[in-house]
């Protein structure tokens, strides 16, 4: 994985282990509700038998449009869920909200524009996208730890800009994660790291700060920004398949390759020069003893490695804590 957020998802899984961490007791039925709605084109005529699509927690529903135009599905868990309508020829239609409890949402009527090959095509790959990045986005390790980073699609559409600077954000101000840097400021003062930043509230409070700038500008720079420049994809791809020896040289070589915009295997400059980048900036607020070219280096290269073995743990480890995604639903 590409950005900081690998480090902290990692960090805090061997950290949770290490503890002895436990379930406490069983989880409760999440509450489900309804949502329907109805198709139709920009003249107000309803369309039957156009295909309906539900994204929600993870999980895709579809259906076709009755006769009126209608659909309906029933069950949505409560929560974020995104819905598309697709007919041959037209545009997608795309409306989405959040279910509260056990809701029965009416959406907004559903309009398909008439468009080319080539409108629609561009216009479906940028929903799908948007409509995966949001079932990335309720990714999390254990139902805590974010892990929105990483991939399980089969057929994973190229990110837009908007796309990458959103999943970088996210990560950046998850409450998960400012705790983990919370928490690494308190180890680090315990200690004594960067004796520079001295001891007492103070002394925590840069640690503290110094780590939540090495989270944004490491996430943003390699995660969202130099994608953006380079035109490359920041997540990590789950492979799930093949030999062990060969999804472990997989998981380790894509800390220096990714996948470019255009679906092709480059060299990752972004995550390279990002993460050296990093490491450069970090001279700006750490103490003056810990500061040079030695501060640049060692961070770049730390990073880098860690993203090989926070991919490896991806492969082999995370992908097993993460809850349930519909490629394990049969939907």
């Amino acid at each position: 994985m590409r950005t900081r957020q690998s480090g902290l998802v990692v960090g805090a899984v061997l950290l949770g282990l290490g503890m002895g961490v436990r379930a406490q007791g069983p989880i409760d039925k999440p509450a489900v509700g309804q949502v329907s709605g109805v198709v139709e084109d920009a003249q107000g005529a309803l369309i039957p038998g156009a295909k309906v699509t539900l994204e929600g927690n993870g999980a895709s529903r579809a259906m076709v449009s009755g006769s009126e135009g209608r659909f309906c599905f029933a069950d949505v868990p409560a929560g974020a869920f995104t819905v598309v309508a697709q007919e041959q020829g037209m545009k997608d239609g795309v409306e989405g909200g959040t279910l509260v409890g056990e809701q029965d949402m009416e959406l907004e009527p559903m309009m398909l524009h008439a468009g080319t090959a080539m409108e629609v095509n561009a216009v479906t790959q940028e929903q799908m996208a948007t409509i995966q990045v949001k079932a990335e986005e309720r990714q999390r390790i254990g139902g805590i730890l974010p892990n929105y980073f990483v991939s399980y699609e089969a057929d994973p559409m190229p990110l837009t800009k908007r796309l990458k600077f959103e999943l970088g954000w996210r990560s950046v101000v998850d409450p998960a994660d400012i705790a983990f840097v919370g928490a690494a400021a308190g180890m680090e003062q315990a200690g004594g790291s960067f004796s520079g930043y001295g001891h007492g509230a103070s002394g925590y409070g840069k640690r503290f700060g110094a780590g939540m700038a090495d989270m944004t500008v490491g996430t943003m720079l390699a995660g969202s920004v130099l994608p953006v420049v380079f035109r490359q994809d920041p997540r990590y791809f789950y492979k799930g398949t093949g030999s062990v020896p060969a999804r472990a040289w997989y998981a380790l070589k894509t800390a220096v390759i990714c996948k470019g915009d255009n679906g092709k295997w480059q060299p990752a400059y972004a995550n390279v020069l990002g993460s050296f980048g990093a490491g450069a900036v970090s001279n700006l607020y750490y103490p003056q003893a810990d500061r040079g070219a030695m501060l640049t280096m060692e961070n770049g290269l730390v990073a880098i490695g860690f993203d090989g073995f926070s991919n490896v743990m991806q492969e082999f480890v995370l992908r097993h804590m993460t809850p349930k995604r519909r490629d394990e639903m049969g939907e």
